[in-house]
């Protein structure tokens, strides 16, 4: 049979997007002996999830948790994946529906070629091995948002298996302990979204709107090597990342542009895998933590009151819920070295061609800021982690003389604490690349002190439009250059205060940061306090 003719369709736009910490809460994940298809099986032996998913009293028996999650990542295309009608976020209420999405009959699918093409990215990207053939199924299941009563997917052959997603999770304070992980990848299908039910409980009634009905997604099977929901969550960030730096999914959660089902169960250490419970559409990682994490305790609670746990799923089972899509041959793949000879470029897919121009992937991104700036690994992870962050990071060290670290330390907490403050992304900060390097400049040949570069960057924030030198001069900022006058007021401060000079005498350590706050104070922030210490110092023993 032919291969399928390929529809060709411009990517959408690209947007930029986020880290999490330790296992301290639980996640869901697969059931024993189940993998993240809902099929079930024998349990995993790659990585043995052995963690307590809850600390036991005395005599107790140690529970353990795993987790395993299916991700539908919305693709990023201009028009749907067996039909022409445009994607759009927010149009109106069933504006951009074909004859084919409302499957009225006699329309066939087209399948659209960027969406292959954005599957065989990630799938290499995530290091997968591409089937050169694969198939559609059919779905079965009747829903009022899926008007032909199936989903067109790849259940039986998909387009890439066996691969891997690496990421870190952040464990412990200060210093923060950078722990890889890795979760293997059972399978990357191509299938169809279905609509949005609305839900109207005012006039209880449900309206329907088909505009996402037959957007192509990816779905991305990850099997359950999870043991917690701040894996999961961190896994499902690190594969937003990658989605992001490839072009193959905006993956913006709040755009329902990704969703995860995971599928959860707990289990004593040594003995077989415990039932899944499934948990399914979680649109943000944080709230993807704290449902796996809930289930896992509820799970646990449940099995040590004497109950049982039921596999709450809506997962079909493959025998009896799919069968092939006649209208689809099977899609076929080549490499440069199959290709055949005097092929239309346009209808065949070429996987080395795709291979070639792969961009650069996150994790390497991480491994160069840290060899280049010689930052530590999790401030590498929380520069890409915010939309737009690493961009604003590398503008200003462009136009800087300060340190990276110093640079680091001002974006990672100064910058990005008043974006969260504002909830602003980083393309909505009043504040500028240029306008914090020249702060930074300023505060490096000390022309000001730390807590004037902190007044400035407040005023910065709130008045746009003027620099920071500009903001310097008008608010009289600018460190004290007279050494002579500083000698005054530090000699003024100590006949004034008598008793903390005294204090200082009788060896309180604590007298001289007091002496310097005065000093500071009479100076209105406008002198170094290494300067300030270094002047009383030399008048107190003299």
């Amino acid at each position: 049979m032919a291969a399928p003719m390929l529809r060709w369709c411009c990517p959408g736009r690209r947007w930029a997007f986020p880290r999490i910490g330790d296992c301290s809460r639980h996640e869901k994940r697969f059931p024993a002996g189940s993998t993240a298809s809902g099929k079930r099986g024998q349990s995993s032996v790659a990585q043995q999830p052995l963690i307590t998913a809850q600390k036991p009293r005395k005599g107790e028996r140690k529970w353990a948790a795993v987790v395993g999650l299916e991700i539908h990542a919305q693709i990023s295309s201009n028009s749907k994946l067996f039909s022409g009608s445009q994607v759009h976020f927010a149009a109106p209420p069933n504006s951009l529906v074909s004859f084919f999405d409302a499957s009225l009959p006699g329309t066939l699918p087209v399948l659209n070629r960027r969406c292959v093409e954005a599957a065989v990215m990630t799938g290499l990207a995530l290091g997968c091995r591409i089937n050169r053939k694969s198939l559609f199924d059919r779905k079965h299941y009747f829903y009022a948002d899926l008007p032909a009563g199936y989903q067109i997917t790849q259940q039986r052959l998909p387009i890439a298996v066996n691969g891997s997603l690496a990421y870190s999770i952040c464990v412990g304070k200060k210093p923060a302990q950078v722990v890889p992980r890795t979760v293997r990848v059972k399978q990357i299908q191509l299938e169809q979204d279905s609509g949005k039910s609305l839900h109207d409980d005012l006039r209880s009634q449900t309206l329907i709107d088909l505009n996402r009905a037959g957007v192509g997604l990816l779905e991305v099977v990850l099997e359950p090597d999870m043991s917690c929901g701040e894996e999961a969550a961190t896994a499902v960030r690190e594969l937003q990342l990658i989605l992001q730096a490839l072009g193959t999914s905006q993956a913006n959660m709040a755009e329902g542009q990704l969703r995860v089902d995971a599928n959860i169960s707990v289990h004593h250490p040594g003995e077989p895998l415990g039932i899944r419970t499934e948990v399914k559409n979680l649109n943000s990682a944080r709230f993807l933590a704290k449902a796996i994490d809930y289930e896992i305790q509820r799970q646990i609670s449940e099995l040590e009151n004497g109950g049982e746990i039921l596999n709450e799923t809506r997962s079909f089972d493959y025998k009896l819920g799919f069968m092939p899509e006649p209208n689809l041959p099977p899609l076929l793949l080549y490499d440069s070295g199959s290709l055949p000879a005097g092929v239309d470029p346009q209808q065949v897919i070429n996987i080395d061609w795709l291979r070639e121009r792969l961009p650069e992937l996150p994790s390497v991104t991480r491994e160069k800021l840290v060899r280049q700036y010689g930052m530590l690994p999790e401030h590498s992870v929380a520069l890409l982690n915010e939309v737009g962050l690493l961009e604003f990071f590398q503008n200003v060290m462009k136009e800087t003389r300060a340190e990276p670290k110093r640079v680091t330390s001002w974006v990672l907490n100064t910058f990005l604490g008043f974006l969260k403050q504002q909830n602003l992304a980083v393309s909505e900060s009043p504040v500028t690349p240029a306008a914090l390097a020249e702060l930074l400049d300023l505060l490096d040949r000390k022309a000001i002190s730390s807590s004037a570069a902190k007044k400035v960057f407040e005023e910065l924030w709130r008045s746009e439009g003027k620099t920071p030198t500009q903001i310097v001069a008008e608010k009289k900022l600018e460190l004290m250059q007279d050494p002579e006058e500083l000698e005054q007021l530090c000699r003024a401060t100590l006949e004034a205060h008598p008793g903390v000079v005294m204090d200082l005498k009788k060896g309180n350590p604590r007298a001289i940061n007091k002496l310097i706050g005065l000093v500071r104070k009479t100076t209105l922030g406008r002198a170094d306090p290494a300067v300030i210490k270094e002047v009383l110092e030399r008048q107190l023993s003299s």
